[in-house]
């Protein structure tokens, strides 16, 4: 049986990196989202919808902080889990 042009182990750790990746992206835009609702409440009415506003701007930092701790994190398992260049 032919062996295939391309390295199939090569092939499953790029998806995962970028899946990671991606995850990663989701988070952020989840918090420009969350950001940005916030900031349309506080300059809507700042008075009766403010402190809601605040909360949003608050929790898109948040969001985005446990965002990039998995992503920091699920990165470094990737990594522990890459096999040697020279193996066949």
């Amino acid at each position: 049986m032919p062996q295939p042009a391309y390295d199939q182990q090569r092939l499953a750790a790029a998806r995962t990196r970028m899946a990671n990746e991606r995850t990663f992206l989701t988070y952020v835009r989840t918090s420009l989202a969350m950001l940005g609702f916030g900031l349309v409440l506080i300059q809507l009415h700042p008075v009766r919808a403010g402190s809601l506003g605040y909360w949003a701007v608050g929790a898109a930092a948040l969001v985005l902080l446990i965002g990039w701790l998995r992503f920091r994190m699920r990165q470094r398992e990737i990594e522990k889990c890459r096999m040697p260049a020279d193996t066949p």
